[in-house]
């Protein structure tokens, strides 16, 4: 399969989720700027949700333009990694309407980890798809953003349970981690294109 169609799947799969998440979003029963307050929670938890599904879509590109060719079993890891992003919907609305509970923290939480962890079998899959010269391999290195992410994430579903909104901190601390440009591929794929 051309590299093209695992894409293009994927973009759009991301795009439904996106507008999946906005239609979540219900109009207020005023017109007053009062009547915005019940709907801002919701608002807040659809723009973490949506930067997140941008992170994972920004960063699946750069992966996959690394990739040679598209195996059964990057395939597999691809809609592993879709199926996770998938849920975004269903737990920004739970934590957007019970903003600071426990369980629909952590099930954020839990949903941003498994996506992760998804995400690593798809960058694992790659790496093993390319073999040892594998361009992903030398840009990720030995990932410390990855790593130092799934120790935040594991952290804001433990304080889901002790305190929900250090749990939204942490999740909204993850964005900016990841908002920061990671040129690390790029780096990568202009030193190969130079040789």
């Amino acid at each position: 399969m051309p590299k093209g169609r695992l894409e293009a799947f994927t973009d759009g799969v991301m795009a439904i989720i996106i507008t999946i998440m906005v239609l979540e979003l219900k109009v207020p029963d005023g017109f007053e700027l009062n009547s915005l307050l019940p709907v801002v929670p919701k608002l807040l938890i659809y723009l973490l949700s949506f930067v997140f599904v941008g992170i994972y879509w920004m960063n699946h590109h750069h992966m996959v333009h690394t990739a040679q060719k598209v195996t059964g079993g990057i395939l597999w890891a691809n809609l592993s990694l879709l199926f996770w992003l998938s849920l975004f919907p269903f737990v920004a609305r739970w934590m957007g309407e019970n903003l600071l509970r426990p369980l629909p923290s952590a099930a954020y939480g839990f949903i941003l980890f498994m996506s992760g962890i998804s995400y690593l079998i798809l960058q694992r899959s790659i790496i093993a798809s390319d073999g040892d010269n594998s361009a992903l391999k030398k840009a990720v290195g030995n990932d410390w953003k990855g790593k130092v992410t799934s120790l935040l994430i594991v952290l804001g579903v433990i304080f889901s349970f002790i305190q929900a909104g250090l749990s939204l901190i942490i999740y909204v601390l993850i964005t900016i981690i990841w908002m920061i440009p990671d040129r690390r591929i790029e780096k990568v794929l202009i030193s190969e294109g130079d040789q």
